[in-house]
């Protein structure tokens, strides 16, 4: 039986270091690759909006109403609004500010700065 070469061993070991080194690199680089941009100022005012104003309809279905409000997540990356409407932003300030089925009007309830706070985190897509 021929004895193990620890020049061999060393190698091997060698090796394998290399290799997790290798693979801790590259999933560092792809986790930093889906990682989204922090929220600017504006946007965090709009997300602070959204889940004191729409979320308790939109997200948690909290009042209990029999028809589920539209996903709003990633709702300009689309064409149309859950509606019909074209995706942007003049319908759907329309919509919040006049309301649409059972969705009651926020006409009075958002500044003009809180609106466009709003509409900026609609934009990132509800991170």
């Amino acid at each position: 039986m021929a004895s193990p070469n620890p020049a061999e061993g060393w190698i091997s070991c060698r090796r394998i270091l290399w290799f997790l080194a290798i693979a801790a690199g590259f999933g560092a680089g792809l986790a930093g690759c889906h990682r989204a941009p922090p929220l600017t100022p504006q946007e965090a005012e709009g997300k602070h909006l959204y889940s004191v104003r729409c979320a308790h309809c939109h997200e948690d279905n909290d009042l209990a109403l029999k028809k589920v409000p539209p996903d709003l997540h990633d709702v300009f990356s689309r064409t149309a609004l859950p509606s019909g409407a074209p995706a942007t932003d003049p319908d759907v300030k329309r919509i919040i500010l006049s309301g649409k089925g059972m969705m009651p009007s926020f006409a009075g309830r958002f500044s003009d700065d809180q609106m466009n706070d709003l509409l900026a985190y609609l934009h990132t897509g509800l991170r």
